[in-house]
Formats: structure tokens, C-alpha cells, sequence
């Protein structure tokens, strides 16, 4: 049975999603259901106020119920924490609406308007703010917020309808097994060690700015920060163009290569550098209140995971929480734990882009490399030094072959790959002098020369989706505005133009330059998140002994009985070596671990 649900929840000023995270929001003592319309089938909506609807509720039989919704996290939470219950299967519009058209909005309003650009009467109604602050609502706004919310269901199941033979049945149940991470959570967060966390980090953070000598609100100010700076220390302030205004100002971020120079130019004013650092840099603490105000009262806590957040497919975060840019072996890691008696089985697909590059330019000397089990970052190092370089020996060298690999496969010219070297954004900072940067990406694209081939290919496909003229390659095609995938999907280029530097597209009301080398990292990127969600649905739907609950760029975690560890991580790992079968030549290769903790 298919049942569209939408919630209507009390909001004031404090208590509103625009200010919590769903689950702070949902467990706060004052938050309250005012009701929900229910439509099952293509029968029509109907009200159902707060005192009818735990009846209407319980009698729908929901171990057979798909359950569909705009924003199936919130409501299924809602569903879940208040009332107990948890559907067969989760549907998604809103997450639909940014499958098939990534980088666009995928709000009710304006979905309903891609889809029924032609139909007044598909509209949503207007934003109810009358309701704002009333826990016990007026017969006539209630009457309102009944007809708003039965509107918000039809055009829910309206669309559905449109979408529902778009997406192919992996993408359905990948939206499925990301609305129940978060809705059936199974982590369970160590408050305690969490807490101790965050105090180490603020006492540490006051340490440094009081052995500093500096104020904090002249550490924490950029203005006050670069007179500091220039009447003190009698330095000069780097600074940097801004993206917004185009004018130059202080580069006294901690990751901006201004004030990384500084640093590194006058280290007898380090305490200075990293007071500054430990006064602007309070994420740690932040995010750590934010899973502590997250988790439920049993400490579980659900992980929010945008689909199709990214251009090419790839999950973001979501919910005010990314669990996308946890660094490893952080603490924030390892403060998300197994429940008793269970583990943390984490495996994550070795290289799978520079894989998926050379199997998409078909480098048969790269691919080579991959099946036989070579370390390639190294391999290219000795390349460029003209002597044998080892990860053990020579890791400086090796990043430097890392960076190379993995950064010049879409076209990165010398000067950005020297400047990415002197970030040392991944590794050690590495400088290397014009000649030198120029010599290794030229060593690159004769080395692999049929790479460069293929951004030539790409430069071709943007003429064929501006033309609307077919082309294609192994396993991708060209369509008007789109590159079709091989699992149904595709890469989406809205009212692509030409433009003074080559083509341009619209995305979150941007307009984007690209190039044949972007839309080369495009296709790989596409197409190793197909790699890796295949993965997570086998692993799901094959061993139901485990729960994926989290998955970060090409990891996979799941969450299983501890017993027979070895033999279930060893499972995990031969399913993510599956090639998929428009790629059965890919070579593959994952790696992985278990723990009590997310520690890896």
C-alpha cells in the first residue's frame, strides 16, 4: 500500500527547524503534532487532527506500507520517535527531485513548478505563519493548516506519478536506506567521551590565547586581527581576492595560503599564529554540542545524509550535521559507538577514482598497475625523481606522486599544482620550484597520455549537449543538457551556454564555468558513486545481519553482531570488489576493519 503522510508540527521562535537540528526539534519537551493528511493510494487527502490521528495511525498495516513523502527524514522521523512506527519501504520526492535534476532546487514550490509549469492549481499554498506560537489552534487556522497540509499530499503523490518510472529501483532503494539511517538509527553516541572532548579542546583553546598575549576579541576580529598584525608585529597582511566583491582583503583564514606563508615565514610568532587559530577554529566544539543535542534520549543518534547533494550523485550532509568531513581517527569518530554486544564494520573502496579514470581513458599500463596490486603514487614518484621511491622511505616523495596521480587527471595545469602542494591541504607542505612543477605534469600526460585524449573527448560532449547531438564512450551518452549514466541517472547541465571562457551552466542559481577536464572529473566521480551504492545495497540487502548506517565519500559503515567478525568483514569486503556489469573489467580493491568505535 502506498500511504502519502505529511506532518504539520507547532513552531515559535526558539522552537523551529531553522534554528535545530530534526532530532533536537522533535525531542524538545514543547514540541507538539498539530496533525498530518494522509492519502492512501490515489485516494484523496484528509485531515486528521492531533487527538485522531494515534487511531488513523494505528490502523494502517505498516510492515506493508511505502510510505511517501516530501522530505521522507522529517516526517519519517516524526513517524518513528513520536508514534512508534516505521514503514516497509521510504519514498522520497525531494530527494528524486535532486537525482534527476541535480543542483537545482528540489523544495516542494519548485519542484511543483518544474513538473506542472502550466498548471496554477499545482501550487503550494502560501506559508502559514499564522499558526506560529499557537500550541492549541483557532478553529479557522487550524482549518487553513488542514487544507495546506492536504495540498502539500497531492502535490506529493502528483509528482510521484512523474517521477516514478525516472528513477531506476537502485536509486529508490538507496533514498530508502538513507531516509532509515537516520529514522532507525543504530550508532550510539558516547556522551561522556564527548563531553571530555569538548572541554579538552575549550581549556586547550583558552590556554593558547592566554599564553599569546593577545586579546581574544582582537584574535577573533579579521580588521582588529590585521592592525594587530601590521602595528605589533610590523608584518605585512597577505591578503586575497574576495569571491563575493572582487576586492581584496585580509588572507587570514587558517587554510588560506596567505596566512599559511606567514606562519611558516615567522615562526617566532607562533604563539600568535595559533592562538589565532584556536580563537576563530571553535568547529570542534560546535559540532560536538550539535551531536550531543542530536542523539536521542537512549543516546542513539540517526545519520542525516543528503542524496544526491552533489552535481555527480555524491552524499552530503545534512541536518546542520555533516558527517562527511570527520576526519579520521578524530574524536568525534570514535565518540560513535556500537550497541552492546555488536561492532563497527567500516571498508572502503581503495582508489576508486584514479581507478575509474584510467578504466574510462582506457590506460591499459595504469589499469595494469591497479589489477597487479602496485602501489601507483609510488610507482609514479619514481618517475618523476628518477630513482626508486617507497611509501616507507620516502613519503615526502610519494605524496608528491599521490598529489600527481590524483590532481592531474582533469586537466590541472603546473601553477595550481604547485600551489596545491604548498597547502599541504592532505599531507606535508611540499615546495617545488616552476621548472619542477612543469616537468611533472608534463611527465604525467606523456606518461598517461591517454587521459589528456579523453578531456578532448569531454570538450567534444559539451558541444554535442549544447547541439543535443548524441555522442558516447564506453558508457556514458550525450542528450540535450545531459550525460546519461549506465544505471538510468545522469549528469545534469541546465540551459548550458556558451560563454567568454567556453560553456557555463545554471546550478543553485549559478551560473558555473566548465571545461573537457571538469567534465571529465564529472563522469568519474558519476560513475565511482555508482560503484560504491551498488556496494551499499548489496551489502544491505545481502547480509541482514548488518545495518548500513553511514557512508563517507567511498566508505562504508555498518553496524553488526560481533561474533564471527572476521569472517562478516571479510564479506563486506568481497561485496564492494564486485565490478559492476557495465564494467566488468574494473579492477577492484577495498580494505577494512571493525572496532566498538568509528575509529578508522
Amino acid at each position: 500500500m502506498l500511504l502519502t503522510l505529511d506532518f504539520e508540527t507547532y513552531f515559535d521562535v526558539r522552537l523551529q527547524l531553522g534554528k535545530m537540528t530534526t532530532m533536537e526539534y522533535i525531542n524538545d519537551p514543547e514540541f507538539k503534532v498539530h496533525g498530518a493528511s494522509l492519502k492512501f493510494e490515489d485516494g484523496p487527502a484528509e485531515w486528521y487532527p492531533h487527538d485522531e490521528l494515534p487511531d488513523a495511525l494505528a490502523q494502517i498495516d505498516w510492515d506493508d506500507t511505502q510510505l511517501l513523502c516530501h522530505n521522507a527524514s522529517f516526517d519519517g522521523a516524526v513517524l518513528a520517535s513520536v508514534y512508534g512506527y516505521v514503514p516497509k519501504y521510504y519514498l522520497d520526492t525531494s530527494a528524486m527531485a535532486r537525482g534527476l535534476y541535480p543542483g537545482q532546487s528540489s523544495s516542494l514550490a519548485n519542484t511543483a513548478i518544474r513538473m506542472f509549469p502550466d498548471d496554477e492549481a499545482m501550487r503550494k499554498g502560501d506559508d502559514l505563519g499564522k499558526s506560529k506560537g499557537l500550541r492549541d489552534l483557532p478553529p479557522d487556522i487550524e482549518e487553513a493548516l488542514a487544507n495546506y497540509c492536504i495540498q502539500d499530499s497531492e502535490l506529493t503523490h502528483a509528482i510521484w506519478v512523474k517521477f516514478k518510472d525516472q528513477l531506476p529501483s537502485s536509486e529508490l532503494d538507496l533514498i530508502d536506506i538513507t531516509t532509515r539511517m537516520f529514522t532507525v538509527p543504530k550508532l550510539v553516541l558516547d556522551r561522556e567521551r564527548l563531553t571530555a572532548y569538548m572541554d579538552t579542546e575549550r581549556l586547550t583553546a583558552e590556554k593558547l590565547i592566554d599564553d599569546s598575549g593577545v586579546k581574544p576579541e582582537v584574535l577573533r576580529s579579521n580588521p582588529k586581527f590585521a592592525t594587530y598584525i601590521q602595528e605589533q608585529l610590523d608584518l605585512i597582511v597577505p591578503t586575497k581576492k574576495s569571491p563575493t566583491t572582487g576586492e581584496f582583503i585580509p588572507a587570514l583564514g587558517k587554510n588560506d595560503a596567505g596566512f599559511q606563508q606567514l606562519c611558516a615565514m615567522y615562526p617566532e610568532h607562533q604563539k600568535v599564529w595559533d592562538a589565532r587559530v584556536a580563537a576563530k577554529s571553535r568547529l570542534a566544539e560546535t559540532r560536538s554540542q550539535r551531536f550531543l543535542n542530536a542523539a536521542n534520549p537512549d543516546n542513539t543518534i540517526g545519520i542525516p545524509l543528503r542524496y544526491y547533494a552533489a552535481h555527480t550523485g555524491r552524499f552530503g550532509g545534512s541536518d546542520k550535521l555533516n558527517f562527511q568531513n570527520m576526519p579520521r581517527g578524530s574524536e568525534l569518530r570514535k565518540c560513535l559507538t556500537a550497541p552492546k554486544d555488536h561492532l563497527i564494520y567500516v571498508a572502503d573502496l581503495s582508489n576508486i577514482e584514479a581507478r575509474m579514470l584510467a578504466w574510462l581513458a582506457e590506460q591499459a599500463d595504469l589499469l595494469d598497475q591497479f589489477r597487479e596490486g602496485e602501489d601507483v603514487y609510488s610507482s609514479f614518484a619514481s618517475t618523476i625523481y628518477d630513482r626508486q621511491i617507497t611509501k616507507d622511505n620516502d613519503p615526502t616523495e610519494r605524496f608528491v606522486g599521490k598529489t600527481a596521480v590524483l590532481g592531474l587527471g582533469y586537466g590541472m595545469g603546473w601553477k595550481k599544482f604547485q600551489s596545491t602542494l604548498a597547502l599541504g591541504a592532505a599531507g606535508p607542505v611540499v615546495e617545488v620550484d616552476d621548472e619542477k612543477a612543469w616537468s611533472i605534469v608534463n611527465a604525467y600526460r606523456s606518461k598517461f597520455y591517454r587521459i589528456p585524449h579523453l578531456w578532448k573527448l569531454c570538450d567534444s560532449f559539451l558541444i554535442d549537449m549544447l547541439t543535443g547531438r548524441s555522442g558516447y564512450h564506453k558508457v556514458v551518452e550525450t542528450e540535450r543538457n545531459r550525460i546519461r549514466l549506465p544505471n538510468g541517472m545522469s549528469l545534469y547541465y541546465e540551459n548550458l551556454q556558451r560563454s567568454e571562457q567556453g560553456f557555463e551552466f545554471q546550478s543553485n542559481r549559478k551560473r558555473v564555468y566548465t571545461y573537457g577536464g571538469k567534465i571529465t572529473e564529472n563522469i568519474v566521480q558519476a560513475l565511482s558513486r555508482i560503484v560504491v551504492t551498488d556496494a551499499l545495497i548489496r551489502i544491505a540487502y545481502k547480509r541482514k545481519d548488518l545495518n548500513v548506517c553511514l557512508t563517507v565519500h567511498d566508505e562504508i559503515v555498518c553496524v553488526g553482531p560481533a561474533e564471527n567478525a572476521d569472517e562478516r568483514m571479510q564479506d563486506i569486503i568481497d561485496l564492494m570488489c564486485i565490478p559492476p556489469s557495465w564494467a566488468e573489467d574494473l579492477p577492484l580493491a577495498a580494505e577494512g576493519g571493525y572496532d566498538t568505535g568509528y575509529s578508522k
